[in-house]
C-alpha cells in the first residue's frame, strides 16, 4: 500500500522537523545573558501570542466553523503544552545541566507509546518491546551520567528532576488531548488550530506577569528594554518562537495526521537527542561515555521503531489521522 507507505514515511519527517524546533526550547537558560530566564520566557511568549493573533486572523474563516469547547481547548493545550512544558524545561536545564532534563523528556515515547497501544491497538506488544528495551536503557545511561556531572551553585539535581518530570508530564497531557482533538478538526483548521494554541499561551503569559513582577523575578525593568541592551533577547525570544511555536507545533500537528500514536511517542525521543547535542554545544563539550552511550541508545530504539512500523501493515486506524 504505496499510499500508506508515503503518508507515514512522511509523518516521520515532519516529526524530525519539529522535534528539532522544539528541541531549542533547550538552550533558554544559555542565550539570556544579564537577564533572566524568566525575561526571556515572557518575551518569546508574547511573541508567540502576537504572531498567533496574526496566524488567526488569516485563518478566520476555519476559526469561525469551531465549537466553543474547541476553542477553549486549543488555546488551553496553548497554556499547557508551551508555556507550561516550556517553562518547566527551562528550569530543568537551569538546575540540573544539559542531559538530565533531556532524558527525562526521552521518557516521554516510552510511556506515550504504553499509552497509545494499549488504547488503539497498534501492533503486538513483542514487536514494541526491543525498541523499548533500548530507549530504556539509553534514558538509564543519560540519568545517571547527569548525576555523576558537576552542577553550577545555584544548581540542585533534585530540583532539576522536579521540573523535568512536570514537563513529561504536561507533554503526555498535551499530546493526548492534542492528538484526540485533531480527530475531529478538518485538515484545513490546522492552521487556525495553531494559531489558537499561540495565543492561549500569550494570554496565559499576560495572566502571569502581574505575578513575575511581584516577586521581581524580571530584571528587563532594572537592566533595560533598549535594542541596544536586550536585543539579543529580543532575537532569541523571536527565534525560539518561530521555530518552536509555528514550525515546531505546525509539522507536528501534521504528523500527528499521519501517523499512530505509538509511532509518534517513539519519535518524540528525537527531541531528547537533539536538545542533549545542543547543551553540549553551549557547554563547550563532549559527550561522555555514558552519555554517548545513552544517546546511541535513544537513538538506535527510535530507528527500530520507526522500521517496525515502516515494514508493517498499517492498519486503517491510519486513515483516521489524515483527512
Amino acid at each position: 500500500m504505496p499510499n500508506a507507505y508515503s503518508n507515514t514515511l512522511a509523518g516521520v519527517s515532519l516529526a524530525v522537523v519539529a522535534t528539532l524546533s522544539w528541541a531549542l526550547n533547550f538552550i533558554a537558560p544559555y542565550v539570556v545573558g544579564a537577564y533572566t530566564i524568566h525575561d526571556l520566557m515572557i518575551i518569546r511568549f508574547l511573541i508567540a501570542g502576537a504572531l498567533g493573533v496574526a496566524v488567526v486572523v488569516g485563518y478566520r474563516t476555519q476559526l469561525r466553523r469551531m465549537r466553543r469547547s474547541q476553542l477553549l481547548l486549543g488555546a488551553s493545550l496553548g497554556v499547557i503544552g508551551y508555556l507550561g512544558y516550556s517553562s518547566c524545561i527551562a528550569a530543568g536545564v537551569m538546575f540540573a545541566g544539559p542531559v538530565l532534563t533531556p532524558a527525562f523528556i526521552g521518557m516521554v515515547p516510552i510511556l506515550q507509546a504504553l499509552l497509545g497501544n494499549a488504547t488503539h491497538k497498534t501492533l503486538p506488544w513483542r514487536r514494541l518491546a526491543i525498541p523499548l528495551v533500548f530507549l530504556t536503557g539509553g534514558l538509564l545511561l543519560s540519568n545517571i551520567s547527569s548525576i555523576q556531572q558537576p552542577l553550577s551553585d545555584d544548581g540542585s539535581w533534585l530540583t532539576g528532576v522536579f521540573f523535568s518530570i512536570g514537563a513529561v508530564l504536561l507533554w503526555i497531557v498535551f499530546s493526548w488531548l492534542n492528538q484526540g482533538a485533531l480527530v475531529n478538526l478538518s485538515a484545513s483548521a490546522s492552521g487556525a488550530w495553531t494559531g489558537l494554541m499561540m495565543v492561549g499561551a500569550g494570554i496565559g503569559t499576560l495572566c502571569l506577569l502581574p505575578a513575575a513582577q511581584a516577586f521581581d523575578l524580571l530584571k528587563l525593568p532594572s537592566l533595560g528594554f533598549s535594542v541596544s541592551l536586550a536585543g539579543h533577547l529580543y532575537a532569541w525570544g523571536l527565534v525560539i518562537a518561530l521555530m518552536s511555536s509555528v514550525i515546531g507545533a505546525w509539522a507536528w500537528n501534521a504528523a500527528s495526521r499521519r501517523l499512530p500514536m505509538v509511532l509518534s511517542g517513539q519519535l518524540i525521543s528525537l527531541e531528547s537527542l537533539f536538545a542533549t547535542l545542543l547543551g553540549l554545544l553551549f557547554h563547550q563539550r563532549l559527550p561522555t561515555l555514558l552519555e554517548a552511550s545513552g544517546l546511541t541508545g535513544v537513538l538506535v530504539g527510535v530507528m527500530m521503531a520507526v522500521r517496525i512500523i515502516l515494514t508493517s501493515t498499517v492498519p486503517d486506524r491510519n486513515a483516521s489521522f489524515i483527512r
